[in-house]
Parts: structure tokens; C-alpha cells; sequence
């Protein structure tokens, strides 16, 4: 594929490796931002690329008419843009509304808009996979025949993160079905990552806006105990982008939906850190070394076959973690 990749939710942690990806495999980008400012925070992390970046300013991601002037050139489509709220006011109007909205008006766009466009790649989630409610399910494999099933009765009234899980399959499963009643010329391919770790693909300097999953493990640092069983899973930030890319490319990921992951506890990162971290041993919870919960499995083998992703050890991904976080509160003096 050629020409320019139209991505929303760029200046985001997992954006920002995906536009590395990017660049790296030669294409165009065409960023959608709410503002001019928040386009350029985004460009100024790759110094020396400027040229190869494009903007779209599109205030409201869940207007479809508000890309109309945004695909001219583009290709290709990643969608990344989602809200991530954990705790809502109003689990309608917070979460359910704006993930489904913006998920169809981005395609209605393409559709509309986007005569060249000949794939589009949207951001889910395990989210949208696991079924929150049967907890650990200890024994179960989950892979992408599976479905969080709640519906949006259920969700509108559910506790916050259970309503998170909620959205994501709901925004999903809305994209799934608009490509199947309205059959564009483009097809689509979704990727559903756990917990995702690893860095950011720019230096960070301050701990205060980390993402979810990296403020997960910062927490850990001066914590009493290791966190309990929630997600067991997680994928490195870099393999979240690549297999983004990858499905971009790969004429066998149309119509596919990918879990990208591997096994995951908590405990493994408290492993990881005080064994590769000395300075922060006595701050981070010893808990049961090398205890595995029973739980669930993820199988994430469908992106290696399909799209060849290759996955790095756990471990490292861990490291590579909590160094980009304690060299940010060395900076910000926490550390």
C-alpha cells in the first residue's frame, strides 16, 4: 500500500508508535487532531519528519462530516481514537455514545470520502474479547471467536470499568456490522491488545499523564502489595503498532480481528523490577515470586500466522517499562 495513512488518536502512547511504524515503513501521514496545537505536540516527537506529516483539525471525532475535507490522497485508515475513562459520570453520554459514535463516523467518512481508501484498521481492545463478568475462568482459552457480551442496557448501568470493557465491544461490534450492511469498498481489520506495556516512542519527562497501563505499574512503585488478577494479558507498545501496520498490509487480515498478547501478571512485573532495578527493589512489594494466579489463557498466535508479528519476551517488555518510568521521575525528581 501507498500514499498517505490517515490516523486518529495519533498523540496518544500507542498512536505515537504506530506513527513511528509508519514512518518507518515509508508511508505518508495525514494526523486528525482536535487542534492545530495538538497536532504539532504530536509531529514535533519525530524532529526532522515534518514533511512527511499532513493535518486534519476535526473537532468533533463523531461527526462523520466533520472529515470531509481529511482524505484526499489517503489510502489507508488507523483508528485509534477511544475514550479511556475508568470512571464516568454518566456511562452513556462518557463512554458508550462517543466510542460507538466516533468508530462509525470514521467509516462513514471513509465510505463516504475516502474513494482511494482500501483498508481501515481500528484500535479495540481484549476489552471487547474477554467476558469481564466469569473473572478468571481458570482454564479457558480466550481467542477472537469471543465476545465481551454485554449489551448496552447492561452496560449504561454498569460499574465504570466493567462499562470501559462494555464500549469497546459495542464501538467494535458497530464497526463489524457497518461494513457488513453497507459494504464499502474498503475492508476492515481490528486489533484487541490486553494491558499494553512498553515504551513510549518519544522520551518522557513526567509521570503525571502516563498511559493507564504504564500508571498501573508506576503505582506499583511504593505500593504495599502486587495488584490482583485483572487482565491476563499484555502487549508491548511496539507490537501494538506493528501489528497495526502489518494489518494495514497483509491482503489476508480483511475482515479479520487480531488479539495481539501474551500472558500477564502483575507479579511478573514485580519480578522484573526489583531484579533489574536495584535502586527501587525495597519500593516495589515482593510479593510471591514466580506466582502465577490461575486464570484465564489469551491466545495471541493468530497475529504471528496471519500477520507475522513476533512477539518479544514478557520480560523485556517489562524492563523497557519501568526504565522509560524511572528515568521520567529521575527528571521530575520522584525518583
Amino acid at each position: 500500500m501507498a500514499g498517505t495513512i490517515l490516523i486518529t488518536g495519533a498523540s496518544g502512547y500507542v498512536g505515537g508508535q504506530i506513527l513511528n511504524e509508519l514512518l518507518k515503513h515509508g508511508y505518508d501521514v495525514r494526523l486528525v487532531a482536535r487542534s492545530e496545537q495538538s497536532a504539532d505536540k504530536a509531529i514535533s516527537n519525530f524532529p526532522g519528519m515534518a514533511s512527511r506529516f499532513s493535518k486534519a483539525i476535526v473537532p468533533d471525532i463523531t461527526k462523520a462530516e466533520a472529515y470531509k475535507d481529511a482524505f484526499d490522497g489517503v489510502t489507508g485508515v488507523i483508528h485509534t481514537a477511544s475514550p479511556f475513562v475508568l470512571h464516568p459520570d454518566d456511562n452513556v453520554k462518557d463512554l458508550l455514545e462517543p466510542a460507538v459514535n466516533a468508530s462509525l463516523a470514521i467509516l462513514q467518512a471513509a465510505h463516504e470520502w475516502g474513494h482511494q481508501v482500501t483498508r481501515v484498521v481500528a484500535t479495540s481492545s481484549f476489552a471487547s474479547i474477554n467476558d469481564v463478568l466469569k473473572a478468571q475462568r481458570v482454564g479457558y482459552q480466550y481467542d477472537e471467536k469471543d465476545w465481551n457480551p454485554m449489551t448496552w442496557e447492561e452496560a449504561s448501568t454498569a460499574p465504570g470499568v466493567v462499562a470501559y470493557c462494555a464500549s469497546k465491544a459495542l464501538a467494535e461490534r458497530a464497526m463489524w456490522d457497518y461494513v457488513r450492511d453497507n459494504k464499502p469498498k474498503f475492508t476492515l481489520a481490528t486489533i484487541c491488545p490486553p494491558w499494553v506495556f512498553g515504551p513510549y516512542a518519544h522520551e518522557i519527562t513526567s509521570t503525571k499523564h502516563l498511559s493507564e497501563s504504564l500508571g498501573q505499574l508506576h503505582s506499583m512503585i511504593g505500593a504495599s502489595d502486587v495488584p490482583p488478577f485483572d487482565f491476563g494479558g499484555c502487549a508491548d507498545s511496539r507490537e501494538v503498532a506493528s501489528a497495526h501496520v502489518l494489518a494495514l498490509e497483509k491482503p489476508e487480515a480483511a475482515g479479520e480481528r487480531f488479539l495481539v498478547g501474551q500472558e500477564f501478571r502483575f507479579q511478573m512485573a514485580a519480578d522484573v523490577a526489583r531484579a533489574a532495578f536495584p535502586q527501587v527493589k525495597d519500593r516495589i512489594p515482593e510479593g510471591q515470586p514466580g506466582y502465577k494466579e490461575p486464570a484465564y489463557n489469551v491466545d495471541g498466535s493468530k497475529a504471528t500466522r496471519v500477520l507475522g508479528l513476533q512477539y518479544r519476551p514478557v520480560e523485556e517488555t517489562l524492563k523497557d517499562s519501568f526504565a522509560q518510568i524511572l528515568h521520567a521521575m529521575e527528571v521530575e525528581g520522584t525518583a
